[in-house]
């Protein structure tokens, strides 16, 4: 029997794709983004400093069906938040490709 070595390797991506339906979160292009849009300014993975922590806000959107599609207006649209009793437009993320902002978010949601 001789294997189909480009069926094999489809059916491995497709494996590695379909964890929850999506693909593997690329840590390394979601830091480079929350660099390049200055997110770091704000927020840390586990510090609070003018924004939310990346795991509380993990934590305040798990399980919700709706989380990815909420963060992504919010960093695509520039909402207003408070900072300090003050109101300030949230920044918008520095890219136009939603695959990247995805990414992005879902490296957030894995804190």
């Amino acid at each position: 029997m001789r294997l189909d070595w480009s069926a094999a390797c489809v059916g491995i991506v497709a494996l590695l794709v379909s964890v929850n339906g999506r693909a593997a979160v690329d840590e390394e292009a979601a830091l480079e983004l929350a660099k390049k849009s200055n997110c770091l300014k704000c927020h840390s993975v586990d510090v609070k400093k003018e924004g939310p922590p990346y795991r509380e806000v993990a934590k305040k959107y798990r399980g919700k069906p709706d989380a990815e599609k909420t963060l992504y207006t919010h960093v695509t649209t520039a909402p207003k938040v408070k900072i300090d009793g003050e109101e300030e437009d949230h920044q918008i993320v520095k890219s136009k490709k939603s695959a990247e902002i995805y990414n992005l978010l879902r490296w957030i949601l894995s804190q």
